[in-house]
C-alpha cells in the first residue's frame, strides 16, 4: 500500500487543478506517514449560501488519521492506507467514514516497491497525461492533552491483484493493492457525497491513464 508520495509543489497547478488556494502552512513534498501534508475538504460553511464561502477548501494535517480516541499520534505510522473492504467497520476509520469526512490528497505521484527482478526497485507512479493526481481519502481532527487541534488524513485503498499495471508491484506473496485515484469531474461529487454513496467512488484508476518508471533513488522524484 501507498506510505510514499510526492505532494504537489506547483501552487499555480494546486489552484489550476484542485480549484482551491494552497494551504499558507508549511507543509512537506517528499510525504511519509506522520509527515504534515495538504489535504482538500468541502468547506464546513459550504451551505450557509453566502457566495464569498468557496466549496471547498485546502487544509495542513498529518499524513496517517488519527482517530479522536488517540492517545498520541504514533498511530499515523499506521493509518496512513485505510482498506475499502474494512473501513467501515475498522476502529480507526469507521466514524470518519460514518460521518463521510471525505478529502482529496493532491499528488504529483506515489511510491511503489517492484520485487521482480528479486530486489525492491523504488518505481515512481504519476498519471501518463502529466496532471496532478487527485487521491480519495478521509480526514479527522483531534484534540491533543495540550488542547491543540491537529487535522490527519488517510488515503483509501483498493485490492488490484487484477490491475494490468499495480498488479506488478510489492513482493509475490503480498495482496496487490493501489490507491482511489479519482477522475477530475468527480473531485466535487466525492467531497458532498453521503455516506451510503460512498462505495460508488471506490475504483480501480485504468491502467492507461497511469505510468511508472524506476527511481534512481527512494525518495528521489524524476
Amino acid at each position: 500500500m501507498c506510505s510514499h508520495y510526492q505532494a504537489l509543489k506547483e501552487q499555480d497547478k494546486y489552484r489550476r487543478y484542485f480549484g482551491v488556494e494552497p494551504p499558507a502552512d508549511l507543509y512537506k513534498f517528499d510525504m511519509w506517514p506522520g509527515y504534515v501534508g495538504t489535504f482538500i475538504r468541502r468547506h464546513p460553511h459550504a451551505d450557509v449560501g453566502d457566495d464569498a464561502v468557496p466549496d471547498r477548501e485546502a487544509l495542513t494535517g498529518l499524513f496517517g488519521l488519527v482517530p479522536h480516541w488517540s492517545q498520541d499520534t504514533k498511530i499515523t505510522k499506521h493509518t496512513s492506507n485505510a482498506r475499502s473492504e474494512t473501513v467501515a467497520s475498522k476502529p480507526s476509520f469507521r466514524e470518519v467514514w460514518k460521518r463521510n469526512q471525505h478529502c482529496i490528497i493532491p499528488a504529483d505521484s506515489f511510491f511503489e516497491p517492484d520485487w521482480r527482478s528479486g530486489k525492491a526497485i523504488p518505481t515512481k507512479i504519476a498519471r501518463a497525461d502529466g496532471e496532478p493526481l487527485g487521491i480519495a481519502g478521509l480526514w479527522s481532527w483531534w484534540k491533543s492533552p495540550k488542547g491543540e487541534v491537529i487535522h490527519s488524513y488517510t488515503m483509501l485503498t483498493i485490492n488490484a491483484d487484477d490491475h494490468p499495471l499495480m498488479r506488478l508491484f510489492h513482493k509475490p506473496t503480498d495482496e496487490k493493492r493501489m490507491v482511489v485515484i479519482l477522475p477530475p469531474e468527480r473531485y466535487q461529487d466525492w467531497l458532498e457525497a453521503p455516506a451510503q454513496n460512498s462505495m460508488e467512488f471506490i475504483r480501480p484508476c485504468p491502467a492507461e491513464s497511469l505510468k511508472a518508471r524506476a527511481a534512481s533513488q527512494p525518495g528521489v522524484s524524476m
